[in-house]
């Protein structure tokens, strides 16, 4: 019963170290992360201007959908 105690111990001790020494890593890796700005600048301008660009032209067509289904809920009372 010793030995496998002993076994135990030793890889809960292992697994202690790698998840340190992962940890270490993650942190070292996370802080020469400089980000890509310019990058995340250009996905936000073309975000919205497709979603500009899409509302412009489905605006009408979304109004006349939801005021035909209001006037339909209208006639039901």
């Amino acid at each position: 019963m010793t030995k496998v105690f002993e076994k135990a111990f030793a890889a809960e001790i292992a697994l202690r170290q790698r998840l340190t020494s992962m940890h270490e890593s993650f942190f070292a890796r996370l802080k020469d992360e400089r980000g890509d700005v310019p990058g995340w600048v250009l996905v936000v301008l073309m975000t919205t201007g497709l979603v500009t660009a899409i509302w412009t032209i489905a605006a009408p067509r979304l109004s006349a959908i939801l005021k035909n289904s209001l006037d339909s809920m209208n006639g039901i009372r």
